[in-house]
């Protein structure tokens, strides 16, 4: 699949994590509505399935791993910065098939859509200082 393909999927997916977290629907159910009212033609939907069932199935864990980097309650974050950060730890942890600075470039770009002012800064820093622990084996 094409780069543009994967970005799509990862915009989707932080658009149906962050409506999911603010209205506790099944994940089944967002899952649904975003294939149903987008065009996924240009989408590649394994790699949005499997962020957005793989955020669901794993929150806590990710909640967890991400939390000695953002300097506050995970329960505190905006909840678009908390989906962003949900999306990429998993990235971080499970697809090796993609390099750590894309999922933070990609990241970066998702906070400058989607985030307040300074969350791309936020979500920079947060993602620089995890992945010398998520990513220990890859190198720059």
């Amino acid at each position: 699949m094409k780069p543009a393909a994967r970005r799509k999927a990862r915009e989707l997916a932080v658009q149906g994590l962050y409506g999911w977290q603010m209205s506790g629907n099944p994940i089944e159910q967002i899952e649904l509505g975003i294939a149903t009212t987008n065009d996924m033609s240009k989408v590649d939907m394994d790699y949005f399935q499997a962020l957005l069932r793989g955020v669901a199935q794993r929150t806590e864990e990710l909640d967890t791993a991400i939390k000695p980097y953002l300097g506050r309650l995970p329960e505190e974050l905006d909840p678009v910065e908390k989906a962003i950060l949900r999306l990429s730890t998993l990235e971080l942890l499970e697809r090796f098939d993609t390099p750590f600075k894309v999922v933070i470039n990609e990241s970066i770009e998702l906070a400058k859509t989607f985030g307040a002012e300074e969350s791309h800064k936020f979500i920079n820093g947060v993602l620089d200082k995890a992945v010398k622990t998520l990513r220990k084996g890859e190198r720059s």
